[in-house]
């Protein structure tokens, strides 16, 4: 194991990462060092990046790594650790993937195996420049704490197929069992993001009768068909939530979708997630997690009246992962999974990454160790 690893360095809001370098650490028993193969640039880290998620008012340490959706290679493994959370065998050179957050284990959440409502959940462990150091995937390196849960990658599965798998995908699949969602339901994908792009496939596979996607980019649009969208909306083309909310009756025969799935993070949004739903339905709430954005306006008794709900969901549980991984497997042949990444960066370009997704010149950016 080299004796020094690069890392992003996020100092402050507005201030570019600076890369630099720290010594790789040993892990104590039960802790992995893992190698950052890829890394992805999730919305949540734009946000943070842009100052919409303030990380000095949060109480954050910093300076610190950013960054939580990827996947790499064990270095080396801590006393004690002999096997992934699944029982499979797991040695150093092996690819694996991780849960990005850290229950406490004690809180009333999480005794009630509420893992994802942990209120100790963060996307950051602390400061970068005291050990272990590498605290986010933005770096050469990763340290998976003791005892978390952890899985080896599946053999047949890319680095850039299962780089997603611990943030959108298991969110997505987390979310749509929160709302549950049966077979045979309808949808409506509000977004073609990441997570939107995964919520069409998941949807699709989990049976569902009618999928429906809504964004305002064409080449969204058309991957969102190549992951089964049954029908897509062009915001260019409905251009007001009424439109829009319109359209979804009128592919629905005029009841409105089961479900509505908010994943583009405008709290507007979450009305017209309403608009859309029939009798009975469910908004499922992904999307918003800058505390900057404002508020929705609805009439509560427009809720109660036509039994319609919102759920908000953020993280997932500990199962989820596990779940994410054996889906790709599955599906890996069906869906054109190596387009979601669009562009791929080093980690010397990382601000460029930033920038580019910031200007939309890229619709998902992957640092590439």
């Amino acid at each position: 194991m080299p004796d020094k690893g690069r890392a992003a360095v996020y100092k402050a809001t507005g201030q570019p990462m600076e890369i630099r370098e720290y010594p790789v650490p040993d892990p104590e028993p039960g802790a992995i060092v893992v190698k950052i193969s890829v890394a992805n640039i999730c919305g949540s880290d734009m946000h943070m990046w842009r100052g919409d998620v303030n990380l000095t008012m949060l109480g954050a340490p910093l300076p610190t790594i950013l960054g939580h959706e990827a996947t790499g290679t064990v270095v080396k493994l801590g006393a004690g650790v002999s096997t992934d959370s699944a029982g499979q065998p797991l040695k150093e050179g092996d690819r694996v993937t991780w849960m990005y957050y850290y229950p406490c284990g004690r809180c009333p959440a999480c005794l009630k195996g509420r893992h994802a409502e942990c209120p100790m959940n963060a996307f950051f462990m602390g400061l970068c420049d005291v050990p272990p150091h590498f605290v986010g995937v933005y770096a050469d390196y990763y340290y998976v704490k003791p005892n978390h849960t952890i899985f080896k990658v599946p053999d047949g599965l890319s680095d850039k197929m299962v780089a997603p798998a611990n943030c959108a995908l298991s969110e997505i699949i987390y979310g749509l069992e929160r709302v549950s969602f049966r077979f045979g339901e309808t949808i409506a994908v509000q977004g073609a993001g990441g997570l939107g792009i995964y919520a069409t496939a998941v949807a699709r596979e989990m049976g569902a009768s009618k999928v429906i996607v809504i964004d305002g980019i064409t080449q969204r649009l058309e991957l969102a068909k190549a992951f089964g969208a049954d029908e897509v909306i062009d915001m260019k083309q409905f251009k007001t939530p009424q439109e829009r909310a319109a359209r979804v009756k009128e592919l629905t025969g005029g009841w409105g979708v089961d479900v509505a799935a908010e994943l583009v993070g405008i709290p507007q949004a979450i009305s017209e997630g309403l608009d859309m739903l029939g009798y009975g339905g469910r908004v499922m709430e992904i999307g918003n997690i800058s505390l900057m954005h404002g508020n929705f306006e609805t009439d509560p008794a427009f809720m109660v009246t036509c039994s319609k709900s919102i759920i908000a969901v953020v993280m997932y549980g500990r199962d989820t992962l596990k779940k994410a991984l054996d889906f790709l497997v599955h599906t890996k042949n069906k869906y054109p999974y190596e387009k979601i990444l669009s562009h791929s960066y080093k980690l010397e370009d990382i601000n460029k990454a930033f920038e580019d997704q910031e200007k939309g010149l890229v619709s998902r950016a992957a640092i590439v160790m």
